[in-house]
């Protein structure tokens, strides 16, 4: 059984994401996109979704899909019994509606180990103090023609082009981000 809790660990970890409350109902959000909200008494939540999946998605377990009103019919969006989704289920439902909010090249962070997402998480925040324990001390860092050796070096780079692209392939040892491939 899963618990308006455990979504809320799940989507607040994803980078971006930050929880308001609207009209006594808490959703997650990435900028003005809502991608999940919870009914008031968080026994439902609604998720962003595909459209032209949706009908597919209630039918293949209509005791805990269903879709929103019909005024809300227009957006992409499903709603879910939490009581009757499994952890994993719900993992992936979250994850894939904020795949839908977010800008292509952090799609694969999810499946990156939980360094490696909170690193980036640091760095697309600019949070350097958050940042620095993640890293180990001797990172390699490659990102196209940029070639780094050491933490210090790979944070000065950070702060002066703040916009870096996710790793394609990370190696983490004892926790830390090792090596960093773009």
């Amino acid at each position: 059984m899963v618990t308006s809790d455990d979504v809320r660990r799940v989507g607040l970890a994803l980078p971006r994401t930050y929880e308001a409350e609207v009209r006594s109902q808490w959703k997650l959000r990435i900028g003005q996109i809502v991608y999940v909200a919870f009914s008031r008494d968080e026994r439902d939540m609604g998720f962003g979704f595909p459209r032209d999946q949706r009908d597919g998605l209630v039918a293949s377990d209509p005791e805990t899909f269903f879709l929103p009103p019909t005024s809300d019919l227009r957006f992409p969006w499903v709603c879910a019994h939490l009581d009757r989704l499994d952890p994993q289920e719900m993992r992936e439902l979250v994850t894939d509606a904020w795949r839908m909010c977010v800008p292509r090249m952090l799609h694969e962070l999810p499946e990156q180990p939980s360094p490696t997402a909170a690193a980036w998480a640091a760095i697309d925040a600019g949070e350097w103090g958050e940042l620095r324990p993640l890293l180990h001390p001797h990172l390699h860092w490659t990102d196209r023609d940029v070639h780094l050796r050491g933490r210090s070096r790979v944070l000065e780079h950070l702060r002066a082009h703040p916009r870096a692209r996710p790793p394609a392939q990370v190696e983490v040892r004892d926790g830390q981000v090792y090596r960093w491939v773009r």
